[in-house]
C-alpha cells in the first residue's frame, strides 16, 4: 500500500500499488475550478508570450517574442494614458484532409498583455517595430523636472 496521499493522482492500478514518482498522471488541484471560456489551453495563441521591460534613461522598452506572427497581426495600444497593451491572434493553419498529424504544439487563438507604466513618460511618442518575430515598443520618458528649491533664512 502507498504511503503517499490519493491527491497525487489517480491511482489507476488500484489501491495496493505504491506512488510512482515518473507518473504522468499528477494532481492538478486546479483540475476542478471552473475555467473562462475565453482562455482554453488548446486554443490560446502564446498564452505566456514572452516580454522584457528594460528602462533605460531615455525610455522604457519592451520586447516580446512573438514567433511566426506578421505585424498586422498584431495591436500595440495605450489605454486610459497610462496603459500598455500588446494584443494580436494566431490563426489555425488550414487542415488538410489527406494529412496525419502526429504533434500539434503551437497554439492558436488571441493574445493580450498589459503593462501599467509609470508617470514620467511622453505617451503621444510611443513606437513599435517588428522584425524577426520580435515586436519592439519604446515609450520615451518624460524629464523629470527638478523642484525649485528655495532657502529660507532663519531669524533669530
Amino acid at each position: 500500500m502507498s504511503m503517499i496521499p490519493s491527491f497525487f493522482g489517480n491511482n489507476r492500478r488500484g489501491s495496493n500499488s505504491f506512488f510512482d514518482p515518473f507518473s504522468l498522471d499528477v494532481w492538478d488541484p486546479f483540475k476542478d475550478f471552473p475555467s473562462s471560456s475565453s482562455f482554453s489551453r488548446e486554443n490560446s495563441a502564446i498564452v505566456n508570450a514572452r516580454v522584457d521591460w528594460r528602462e533605460t534613461p531615455e525610455a522604457h522598452v519592451f520586447k516580446a517574442d512573438l514567433p511566426g506572427l506578421k505585424k498586422e497581426e498584431v495591436k500595440v495600444e495605450i489605454e486610459d494614458d497610462s496603459v500598455l497593451k500588446i494584443s494580436g491572434e494566431r490563426h489555425v493553419e488550414k487542415e488538410d484532409k489527406n494529412d496525419t498529424w502526429h504533434r500539434v504544439e503551437r497554439s492558436s487563438g488571441q493574445f493580450t498583455r498589459k503593462f501599467r507604466l509609470p508617470e514620467n513618460v511622453k505617451m503621444d511618442q510611443v513606437k513599435a517595430a517588428m522584425e524577426n518575430g520580435v515586436l519592439t515598443v519604446t515609450v520615451p520618458k518624460a524629464e523629470m523636472k527638478k523642484p525649485d528649491v528655495k532657502s529660507i533664512q532663519i531669524s533669530g
